[in-house]
């Protein structure tokens, strides 16, 4: 019995015998509707005794199969295709011959980057990342890429190649890897380090096969596969370009890229060794979208760290500068700029921790000995010596920048005279929450700075020149658009037209649709793969869908109003007052007459109900929360979802 029947009740404890709930007694309440009889759900004819009682002891009639005024299960998943396209044709995983692309993620948005090469018994695939939860999923850590069709066909993975580092091509794989088979992973060094950070966490690193690739000379055979690199540069180290010889021919992935002819810690771009598999001849590629509608060339990381200095040398207090823990350039032009202008550093936020201790070990960082201060030493220190480096440039709820700007960090408090630093752009989807801690900052009475009023942030992705650099460097036969929502893949496309390329060359394609390669065509088939939306929420992955997130905005928009009934399980009578709890909708103490009108509506309900035969628990909630929830709709104008629970004792 619940605390509230406790305190409600005068009479003796009694036994419990049936609690009357389940899952489908969490969902909104329905719009407003007839209570015509027509309109009602109809229970059975049975004996006029309504008090009459089953071979259970029970008042409630038991259940009869086709009965159920339940409504059915359906599947809990978040589909990503268009609601307005035609039904999909599942996508028939029989192998053969010829060579088929698809992405599970990275299409249709920002993040989830998975796509996968087959032919004939032999997948390889390429990345694995997650992507930050849109607005409409309340309470939701991350989204990864639906992988049932991988999982399905797991013995026929040959293994996980990656392009880089970045959480949104690696961040899926401690979630999926086991689920995949737990396939070989092959990539450069400094993501290799720090995918294994991320599967220390989960406990799997002594369960996950990794390979580190030198990107100038290694070759992998992956089946049919012949895999090979070349370098790129990115915003983060390490990162390469993927060259995959198949007996359909040539596919390269361009991975994120930018031509930077002065990059931080890292080696140029080879354009050379790109030009040569130009020549050799190029079936597909799959081309970074994510900078296609920005003209000219994108800014080198070198001229940021030029406008950190100046930046830094014109702050009197204390500087907080904000950055993604993976951007290891940008991290590195902290460092150096800190040191140029005598202060000491230090960082706070468990990613950006683990990233520096991971690209420092690996020598992908250059930090001085004594620079870096520990948050509660740094504390103490004069404001002109500090520089804070922090994660939440996305406006985290749980991160340093965000628990700093509303005053609950640890070790340090935004206050007047402070200078914040946000050294990226936001990633689309997040500009509310960015923009709360934004507020938060001003209103704490700091100084800040984004890419916006100064080139302190420089995208790691090809501009319009640098791509059709590429297109032109590589010669392909096909080319599809990869890397970003569809506006941006279009964009990437025009670009390709603009180089000559015919219309039939240029494949836009989304999740979950599969090109074919066979006789020198490339076609796009008929069938897909289904994908869909699974939600990390916890140490729960994907039991949150559909279903549970309209519960939650339902919750969020109108609050829940439990209604519990204590009925005597031998003549079905209410024992005592029915319980109330409004958690969200209205303040019981300040809403006594509506709390005691709706007790009063649940009664007549009830009673209304109870005489149907045989007595249908099921039908009897259905009614008590079809019918409270138009009484509240009448008086307040508000949704709350309405939970009606029925004890029998």
């Amino acid at each position: 019995m619940t605390e509230a029947n406790k305190n409600n009740s005068n009479q003796s404890p009694q036994r419990m015998t049936t609690y009357h709930a389940s899952l489908d007694d969490f969902r909104p309440s329905p719009r407003p509707q007839s209570n015509h009889p027509s309109r009602m759900p109809q229970s059975p004819q049975s004996p006029q005794n309504p008090l009459q009682q089953n071979r259970r002891g029970s008042f409630f009639a038991k259940k009869q199969e086709g009965r159920d005024n339940r409504p059915k299960p359906r599947s809990d998943t978040h589909p990503r295709r268009n609601p307005n396209s035609a039904p999909v044709q599942h996508f028939n995983c029989k192998a053969s011959k010829t060579l088929k692309l698809c992405h599970l993620g990275g299409l249709e948005e920002v993040g989830c980057n998975m796509a996968f090469l087959e032919y004939g018994n032999d997948i390889m695939i390429i990345d694995a990342g997650f992507s930050f939860p849109s607005d409409d999923m309340p309470g939701v850590d991350f989204v990864i890429p639906d992988v049932t069709y991988l999982q399905e066909n797991r013995s026929r993975i040959k293994g996980i190649v990656l392009t880089h580092g970045h959480m949104d091509h690696i961040g899926a794989l401690p979630y999926i890897i086991e689920r995949l088979g737990n396939p070989t992973i092959y990539a450069t060094n400094l993501t290799i380090g720090l995918l294994k950070e991320k599967l220390e966490e989960f406990g799997l690193n002594n369960r996950v096969k990794t390979v580190v690739v030198n990107p100038e000379k290694d070759k992998l055979l992956l089946g049919v596969f012949k895999v090979s690199f070349f370098r790129v540069n990115h915003n983060i180290p390490d990162t390469v370009g993927i060259v995959v010889d198949s007996p359909a021919g040539k596919v390269v992935h361009t991975a994120d890229f930018k031509f930077d002819l002065t990059p931080i810690n890292e080696p140029v771009i080879d354009l050379g060794k790109i030009a040569e598999i130009g020549n050799s001849g190029v079936a597909a590629l799959l081309m970074d979208s994510t900078g296609s509608r920005n003209p000219g060339y994108a800014i080198s990381e070198s001229e940021i760290k030029e406008n950190l200095l100046e930046l830094f040398q014109k702050s009197k207090g204390r500087i907080f500068v904000a950055s993604f823990s993976t951007l290891i350039s940008r991290i590195q032009q902290v460092i150096d700029v800190t040191i140029a202008v005598n202060r000491n550093l230090t960082v706070t936020g468990r990613s950006m921790v683990a990233a520096i201790e991971v690209a420092g070990k690996l020598g992908y960082l250059k930090v001085p000995e004594n620079l870096i201060l520990s948050p509660q030493k740094a504390a103490k220190y004069p404001d002109e010596k500090i520089v804070v480096l922090s994660t939440g440039t996305q406006g985290e709820d749980a991160s340093a920048l965000t628990r700093m700007s509303r005053g609950e960090h640890k070790f340090f408090k935004i206050k007047r005279g402070d200078t914040v630093v946000l050294s990226s752009s936001i990633i689309p989807g997040n500009e509310t929450k960015v923009v709360e801690v934004y507020d938060n900052l001003l209103r704490a009475g700091a100084k800040v700075v984004d890419y916006k009023q100064m080139d302190i942030h420089t995208s790691g992705h090809a501009h319009q020149e640098e791509l059709k650099t590429m297109i032109r460097l590589l010669k392909p036969k096909y080319f599809v658009p990869v890397h970003g929502h569809r506006y941006l893949r279009e964009a990437n496309a025009e670009l390709a037209r603009s180089l000559g390329m015919a219309e039939d060359e240029i494949k836009v394609v989304d999740n979950g649709e599969v090109l074919e390669f066979s006789d020198q065509k490339c076609e796009t088939l008929k069938a897909k793969i289904l994908t869909s939306f699974v939600m990390v929420d916890g140490l729960g992955v994907g039991d949150v869908g559909n279903i549970v997130l309209r519960d939650r905005q339902a919750m969020a928009e109108g609050g829940i109003f439990v209604v519990i009934l204590t009925v005597d399980h031998r003549n079905g009578e209410i024992i005592t007052s029915p319980d109330i709890i409004s958690r969200g909708f209205v303040y019981m103490r300040a809403a006594e007459d509506l709390i005691r009108r709706a007790r009063h509506e649940v009664r007549s309900i009830f009673k209304r109900h109870i005489s149907r035969q045989p007595a249908d628990v099921q039908f009897i909630k259905t009614m008590i929360r079809e019918e409270i929830g138009e009484f509240l709709y009448e008086e307040t104008k508000r949704r709350p979802m309405v939970i009606p629970v029925i004890i029998e004792v």
